[in-house]
């Protein structure tokens, strides 16, 4: 996501970072840079020119000499960015009968955001419900539906009902038994009176906790209008932004919630339930600098894997009872977490390997590989899963496993060979013994098991 902005922030903080003097044509080159490339993801032009003007008023700063100076500016720039992109993470409070209300225009994603809000609070162990109140598309209540079953999260809706008042009026004894009820509403193609009176009443009836604006990434300077007129209907308090996955150009939907004092709680990074994580400026930075996002892919995992799963597994590996099915549960979980190249961006050491030392082809390819080794667990007998260790000395068993899943005797042997890499790294590696069940595991095992992956794993 934003490669152009990524790109020119590390050649922003690199050039800081080695010049020996900062002199006028340095600080005029790094300021352009940036500038070009704010403006290119689709930032206020007003705002990159403070930006730039920042910068050069510090570097033009003569009290401050050589070391503290690159320390200043690098610090400046950080600051400033992590200023445009709304501070510090914000987080929705969740407490019983918390109502989240969703709006927006028509195709921004407002039906699949409820779906994957809920689904992420679900996760959390908090009751939750959905509130289809889009009477006017004619696929929405499906939609929403069709989600819900998917998700096992129940769905209050009605075909039927054409007044979304008269629909929440109709469910709303059975809503107070829940901790959280996400509501979708219609949205329009433009911002009409319709829209907004509608909207009004709903929320005036409905007195939500939270109104949060679904905005699409792509949209541009068009996001600073969007946001501050549904703000002025309903006083809108917080932002889902959608598409970031298919746009470079999310710099206007990024910054103009800023603007408009409506911070960013979440964004949507595909298509896929699992591809909707908490929006945190400072990884998200971090991210774009190249440096990883261990909090975030702590947060993935702990989605993807619930606690007593967690428990579960913990169990087995004290008793040293890990076996293949395991191993496949844990497949399953990963590929609950994302995609090879979005877990390498999260990881240190790791976050550049997508784009530059592996292309997309092997990415893809190592995910195949992952779909053939469950497929090769499901031809194997319960001994076999239980003790794989046999499959190796027995060449008979290597060649049935492989043409009853359509893989290769190689493919058997690969699949082995990393079920023994996991094993010993989540019995050596990471301390097994201290990880919280409830927390899942720490930071500092998750740097442990990085670093691990980085030397031992293939691609």
């Amino acid at each position: 996501m934003l490669e152009r902005l990524a790109s020119a922030l590390k050649k922003g903080f690199d050039k800081i970072a080695g010049a020996i003097f900062f002199d006028k044509k340095t600080i005029e080159t790094i300021v352009k840079d940036l500038q070009r490339a704010l403006v290119q993801a689709d930032v206020n032009v007003h705002l990159v020119k403070e930006l730039g003007d920042k910068i050069k008023t510090a570097a033009a700063n003569e009290k401050i000499k050589g070391v503290e100076k690159r320390e200043h500016l690098t610090k400046l720039l950080h600051d400033e960015i992590l200023a445009l992109l709304g501070g510090n993470k914000h987080e929705l409070k969740i407490k019983k009968q918390t109502k989240i209300m969703l709006v927006g225009l028509y195709g921004s994603g407002k039906t699949t955001s409820s779906a994957k809000l809920a689904a992420y609070y679900t996760k959390r162990g908090f009751k939750t419900g959905l509130l289809g109140l889009d009477v006017y598309r004619p696929a929405a209540t499906e939609q929403l539906e069709q989600l819900g079953n998917k998700l096992k999260i129940s769905v209050f809706a009605d075909k039927k009902e054409k007044n979304p008042l008269k629909l929440y009026k109709k469910f709303e004894h059975k809503l107070k038994n829940y901790d959280l009820i996400v509501i979708d509403t219609a949205g329009r193609h433009s911002l009409d009176k319709n829209l907004i009176e509608e909207i009004k009443i709903l929320n005036e009836e409905i007195k939500p906790d939270y109104k949060l604006l679904i905005i699409q990434a792509d949209i541009g300077q068009a996001a600073k209008t969007q946001a501050s007129e549904f703000q002025k209907a309903v006083s809108v308090n917080g932002v889902i932004i959608t598409r970031m996955d298919s746009s470079a150009k999310a710099g206007g939907a990024l910054t103009a919630c800023n603007e408009t004092n409506a911070p960013v709680f979440f964004i949507g990074t595909g298509e896929k339930m699992e591809d909707f994580e908490s929006f945190n400026p400072n990884s998200f930075i971090s991210r774009l600098l190249g440096l990883g996002d261990l909090e975030g892919l702590l947060e993935k995992v702990q989605s993807a894997i619930d606690s007593k799963s967690q428990e579960k597994l913990k169990q087995k590996l004290e008793e040293g009872s890990f076996n293949l099915r395991d191993f496949q549960t844990q497949l399953k979980s990963m590929q609950g977490i994302g995609s090879f190249s979005k877990i390498a961006s999260m990881i240190p050491g790791l976050s550049g390997l997508s784009k530059n030392k592996i292309s997309d082809n092997l990415l893809e390819t190592q995910e195949s590989k992952m779909k053939k080794w469950e497929h090769a667990i499901d031809s194997m007998t319960p001994e076999e899963i239980e003790i794989p260790e046999i499959i190796e000395k027995q060449t008979s068993r290597l060649g049935r496993i492989a043409r009853g899943s359509g893989t290769t005797t190689a493919d058997i042997r690969q699949l082995i060979k990393q079920y023994k890499l996991l094993k010993e790294l989540t019995m050596g590696t990471a301390d097994i013994s201290q990880i919280d069940s409830s927390q899942g595991l720490s930071q500092k095992q998750m740097m442990k098991i990085a670093r691990k992956l980085g030397k031992k794993m293939k691609f």
